[in-house]
């Protein structure tokens, strides 16, 4: 009997170091893929945020904006999620090879006499850098924002020829 508690207590030390090993890696490919997405939620002391303490949920100061950086023969296409936002609440600006993305998703209680039981979404106003791997041509640059999703194109400007230069 005391062997086959032996091999049960090394069959969960597998188990376990095999649970262990997997939520490791999925943390470390969530830190390298998505580390720029991380976006802190700055918020201003209104009503419609809560305090500690008070009634309404304590928000998250913090939340995953997703997004990719597509470049094609002649445009770079910036895609960032970005659910809950209205067109007057964005603000894109480029300044050289840097896009930033900044924008304010409101907190909207629907109904005062209900309880929270997750609170997983940031609210506040919030900033995104993404660096561009080519300079852009910022006066025909364009933006639209639907289901959530902002899409900027940014046309890229003169060629990206490579050339080999000989000595004379």
């Amino acid at each position: 009997m005391l062997e086959s508690l032996k091999e049960a207590g090394k069959s969960i030390s597998r188990e376990l170091g095999r649970a262990w090993e997997n939520l490791s890696e999925g943390w470390r490919e969530l830190l390298s893929r998505s580390g720029e997405a991380l976006t802190h939620f700055a918020r201003n002391k209104d009503k419609s945020v809560a305090e500690e303490g008070s009634q309404l949920p304590v928000l998250p100061h913090w939340s995953l904006l997703a997004g990719e950086v597509e470049e094609a023969d002649k445009e770079i296409v910036v895609r960032v999620e970005v659910p809950g936002i209205e067109k007057q609440d964005w603000q894109i600006t480029v300044d050289g090879s840097m896009l930033y993305i900044r924008g304010e998703k409101r907190f909207e209680r629907i109904s005062h006499d209900s309880t929270y039981h997750i609170m997983e979404r940031a609210y506040g106003v919030f900033q995104r850098s993404i660096p561009l791997p080519h300079n852009v041509d910022t006066e025909k640059a364009v933006a639209n924002y639907k289901n959530g999703v902002l899409i900027v194109r940014l046309p890229k400007l003169g060629e990206s020829k490579s050339k080999t230069i000989h000595l004379s």
